[in-house]
């Protein structure tokens, strides 16, 4: 039997995801974020839940986009199926406040995913980076606000921090960040 991409539980008033494909990272694919869209939408309905809170595991909050499902796909096969972008939205849709735990990786997508949130709380271990800057490549899976320039997404987080200059170069080569 085939263990559940995401594992859902309640704690108090608070509506807990937690992203389950440890031997691949938590790496994003179509079936993960369909079962995270609909979760989410069944916390946003029930109104004993007051926040939502996204997480992953202790090595790996999402390593980001799930390679190995678009190997032999071309950039086009990508856009047009709209690979785990049609839930991007979802969490924008959510009126209670939704929060990214982040422990080990955050890579790409799942860097985008966390940016998504309403709020990072990033444990020591954890590394966020967009690798596909060093690619000049598209975003894989871009965050709902995500512009033509790949390291855009990065630098709203960037933005946020207290030592910006140094965060905005970040942004440009994409060297993995520690919290």
């Amino acid at each position: 039997m085939e263990e559940p991409v995401i594992l859902v539980e309640t704690r108090g008033r608070v509506g807990v995801i937690t992203l389950n494909r440890p031997r691949q990272l938590n790496a994003l694919n179509d079936a993960l974020m369909d079962a995270l869209g609909a979760a989410l939408l069944v916390f946003d309905a029930d109104e004993a839940i007051g926040a939502i809170v996204i997480t992953g595991g202790a090595k790996a909050f999402a390593a980001g986009a799930d390679i190995a499902a678009m190997a032999d796909w071309t950039y086009m096969d990508v856009y047009q199926s709209s690979f785990i972008t049609r839930n991007w939205e979802t969490i924008r849709r959510v009126r209670k406040p939704v929060l990214a735990a982040v422990a080990g990786f955050a890579m790409g997508g799942g860097c985008e995913l966390a940016l998504a949130c309403d709020l990072i709380v990033a444990a020591e271990s954890a590394q966020f980076a967009l690798p596909e800057v060093k690619l000049a490549a598209r975003n894989a899976c871009p965050a709902p606000s995500a512009r033509p320039r790949p390291w855009t997404c990065a630098c709203r987080l960037a933005r946020s921090m207290p030592r910006r200059r140094i965060a905005m170069a970040w942004c440009r080569v994409s060297y993995p960040m520690r919290s």
